[in-house]
């Protein structure tokens, strides 16, 4: 089953992406995911996935890229961490990455590349933990120029919901 996210977010999807149920594809960890038809191929669809936890506040941003990481290198022959950047502010940090990995799909060796948006809410309720959404585009290599422009753009409409709270207060 789908997970939920520990803050209501609101969002626009791109033009030419589409909306699938998480458990239909076999993502059930995740909180969303939407694919982008028109550049598939090769075995693979370009998609977006969003999931989230509660983490303390003081756990920083970057740690929580590193494990995602090592749960990559899990399932991976390959794992390589490209350019990573830090912005957002004290209460609402945002951590980016590139990761390129080699995987095996449909007994094939393919090289996939994912650009992880990691996001932390601040706590309204003035408890120790923050909301943490990670964002994630995965896409081949030679997918990756047709849909980084429309990951970047919906990346910048995500914005809690307006009025939502989240457990422990986050908002």
């Amino acid at each position: 089953m789908a997970t939920t996210l520990p803050v209501p977010i609101e969002f626009s999807l791109p033009e030419g992406w589409r909306s699938v149920d998480p458990d239909e594809i076999g993502t059930p960890e995740a909180a969303f995911v939407a694919l982008h038809p028109a550049s598939g191929g090769g075995g693979f669809t370009p998609n977006v996935t969003i999931t989230g936890e509660l983490r303390e506040a003081d756990v920083p941003l970057s740690v929580v890229a590193e494990e995602s990481v090592e749960r990559l290198r899990l399932g991976a022959r390959e794992v390589k961490v490209g350019r990573t950047s830090e912005g957002g502010t004290a209460e609402n940090p945002v951590h980016t990455q590139a990761v390129r990995l080699e995987v095996t799909l449909s007994g094939q060796q393919q090289y996939l590349v994912q650009y992880q948006v990691f996001m932390g809410f601040g706590d309204v309720a003035g408890t120790a933990r923050r909301a943490v959404l990670q964002t994630v585009l995965t896409s081949r290599l030679d997918q990756f120029p047709q849909v980084i422009d429309d990951f970047q753009k919906f990346i910048e409409t995500i914005r809690p919901e307006q009025g939502g709270t989240a457990p422990g207060g986050v908002s």
